[in-house]
């Protein structure tokens, strides 16, 4: 296994979309407006709320000549009172608005994970629209959320100037506004192609204690994203089931030792069981806090803080419960050569993720440590509402 060793690019890769919304995730961060173009072909503008300057609502109303709504997620708008909590979980995205736009301190309250406004505080007038999947509000919420910051953004739709005046077209109007431009449907598949640009870029021998023959193979994205580690001890056979631990990256627990999780004893003590059998694969995937990051991670504390548990606090964050995905672990695996696995986990949405991602899980391996005094509240959060085998 060589990191000069390069799979053939995909033919459905579109590398310059891909390019795009890795830019205008940058943009978002820096507080800019972005343009986002509509399978419709209409084009719109867009700010993070996290980001966002008291001036953005009034230069997006210049920029634009629209109202601007804030997009948040359908987590975030059950939270405020403004979407049925009904038994139907699939994600989405609610676009709220009032006449004349809602003030940037507005859509900053809206989106504030330590505020829960009731009705007494919403803006008057407030309406809540659920908007389809391939719009400018789910494409800009979207973009936050991949961007790591609060999955909520500021948005206004390019009206046309005059009765007769025909919709603009949108790399124009984003050239002469001197914005980046991204188009809603390659938001929409940023994931899947840049998991499909995953390369091996670096691999080394890395002795671990316990575990001395080992070697780390770092995969790199395209869009230049954070890297993925695969730590390969011993000699797997690839024509054999590999003894395997998926393991999202845990900054707090991981490296400081942090008792709120059990994740530092589950990543040590699957390097020590993986060498106690001979040989396996931990890969040590970049999605810190259940795929928030590391920074909504810490302020889902502080609102577990207050007494909310951990599916709670990523909700009022406006997440859905857990938001990692491993199209990445799939593909890091056919790169090491490995088809099948024995799953060291207690987590069933790692069993059915994996397998329909194409790798066989043979076995599921029971990973269950003690509680510590810190994490019981967290462990049985676990259990009761995620569903883990403990």
């Amino acid at each position: 296994m060589h990191a000069e060793r390069r799979p053939d690019t995909h033919p459905l890769i579109d590398e310059a979309a891909v390019r795009a919304v890795d830019r205008a995730l940058a943009a978002l961060r820096r507080g800019e407006v972005v343009a986002i173009e509509t399978a419709d072909g209409t084009v719109g503008a867009a700010v993070s709320v996290e980001s966002v300057p008291l001036d953005a609502v009034e230069r997006l109303k210049a920029l634009t000549g629209g109202v601007p709504t804030l997009a948040v997620t359908r987590r975030r708008a059950i939270v405020l009172g403004l979407a049925a909590d009904t038994d139907d979980t699939a994600p989405g995205v609610v676009a709220l608005g009032c006449a004349g736009g809602l003030t940037a301190d507005q859509a900053h309250a809206l989106a504030d994970p330590e505020h829960r406004p009731d009705n007494a505080t919403l803006p008057a007038g407030l309406t809540a629209t659920v908007m389809p999947v391939d719009t400018r509000e789910a494409a800009a919420v979207d973009l936050a959320r991949l961007a790591r910051l609060l999955p909520a953004a500021i948005t206004a739709r390019v009206v046309s100037k005059g009765k007769d005046a025909a919709v603009p077209d949108a790399a124009d109007w984003a050239a002469e506004h001197d914005l980046l431009l991204v188009r809603a449907r390659d938001v929409a598949d940023y994931r899947v192609h840049v998991v499909r640009t995953l390369r091996r870029v670096a691999d080394a021998r890395v002795p671990l204690s316990g575990a001395e023959n080992t070697r780390i193979h770092a995969f790199r994205p395209a869009d230049g994203g954070p890297e993925h580690l695969a730590i390969v001890i011993g000699d797997p056979d690839p024509d054999q089931p590999v003894l395997a631990r998926l393991h999202s990256e845990c900054f707090t627990g991981d490296l400081l030792g942090s008792l709120r999780c059990d994740c530092g004893d589950q990543l040590r003590g699957a390097i020590a069981e993986i060498a106690r059998q001979g040989s396996g694969v931990l890969l040590y995937l970049a999605q810190e806090g259940r795929g928030i990051g590391l920074v909504n991670k810490l302020r889902a504390y502080r609102i577990q803080d207050r007494g909310f548990d951990t599916v709670d606090a990523n909700e009022i964050l406006g997440f859905e419960a857990d938001e990692r995905v491993y199209l990445p672990a799939a593909e890091m695996l056919r790169q090491l050569g490995f088809s099948a696995v024995r799953l060291m986990t207690n987590n069933p949405e790692k069993l059915r993720q994996l397998t329909r991602c194409g790798i066989a899980v043979v076995e599921r391996v029971a990973h269950i440590f003690p509680a510590n005094g810190h994490n019981e509240a967290y462990l049985r959060t676990k259990a009761e509402r995620s569903g883990h085998m403990f």
